[in-house]
């Protein structure tokens, strides 16, 4: 069957990033010239996906003001001769189709995805976390269809992490079938002591039995639902598959990683690229 749907969870309140998230969702902050979220909504439209489902909470109109339609904008810049800039605001509302639903209360990343339900149905769908921002030659979740494709079940995408830092992730211990691909064995949220450093990054593809299991998983760490820990029982039921990724992760839901992030695609800009590195290099980088 093939996945047609992504669900982006955009509940949160962004609290790693206050001030600045006390009126802008952590979502909308900008990673070079364009909002961490709009990133990972190429990815899905550029690995074949068809509908974005945005889940939304409190004061996250922003998100969906940014990809619609803003006619007064687009009339200035036709005024203006702006024609480039309009192009690229007319990108922005007909990159691909969008559904929002909302989360009424921040229950963790499970709760979230449980609210996509009715507008998933029972086809299997991706998940994408915005905090999650990989450069990638093949976008990461088309690399996982792919991976479905031959293993037709749950996939979250793992990175090696170092073995001193693995208690902070989602880590996964499996079985090493195939080439960057792993039968899942165990799923442990956030371990004291990890069994393995293979950490789960904010890409999945999830069966729609996955709604089931997390109705019957109980609260966890902080009173949430955690995604992971719904794997863990659905792993009882059906295999789940976990794919090491090719590319290069920054976690953009850490100052540091954002930081890290911003440097890392203003480089790859040639507008961008002469001036930031004589910068740089004038700080003795």
């Amino acid at each position: 069957m093939m996945i047609k749907k992504a669900v982006f969870p955009a509940a949160g309140f962004g609290t790693r990033f206050l001030p600045a998230t006390k009126a802008i969702p952590k979502e909308m902050l900008t990673l070079v010239d364009k909002p961490l979220i709009q990133y990972t909504v190429e990815e899905a439209k550029n690995a074949g996906l068809e509908e974005v489902i945005i889940i939304t909470g409190m004061g996250k109109c922003a998100i969906e003001n940014h990809f619609d339609s803003s006619f007064e904008l687009e009339v200035l810049l036709k005024e203006r001769g702006k024609h480039e800039t309009l192009g690229v605001i007319n990108e922005i509302s007909n990159l691909i189709q969008f559904a929002y639903t909302r989360q009424k209360r921040p229950l963790g990343l499970g709760h979230a995805i449980l609210c996509a339900k009715a507008l998933v149905g029972a086809e299997p769908f991706a998940v994408l976390l915005g905090d999650d921002i990989i450069d990638s030659r093949v976008p990461v979740i088309g690399q996982m269809m792919k991976v479905f494709e031959r293993y037709p079940a749950s996939i979250v995408a793992v990175q090696k992490v170092p073995r001193s830092k693995a208690h902070l992730y989602g880590i996964v211990t499996g079985e090493r079938i195939a080439p960057r691909i792993y039968r899942v064995v165990d799923l442990e949220e956030k371990p004291k002591k990890p069994k393995s450093n293979l950490a789960i990054i904010g890409r999945y593809i999830l069966t729609p039995e996955i709604f089931d299991t997390i109705e019957r998983t109980k609260p966890g760490r902080g009173g949430e639902i955690q995604l992971t820990d719904a794997l863990r029982i659905l792993l009882k039921d059906e295999p789940v598959y976990a794919y090491e990724f090719e590319g290069e992760r920054f976690d953009a839901g850490d100052k540091i990683g954002f930081i890290k992030a911003n440097i890392a695609f203003a480089l790859k800009r040639p507008e961008f690229r002469r001036e930031l590195r004589r910068y740089l290099k004038e700080l003795g980088i």
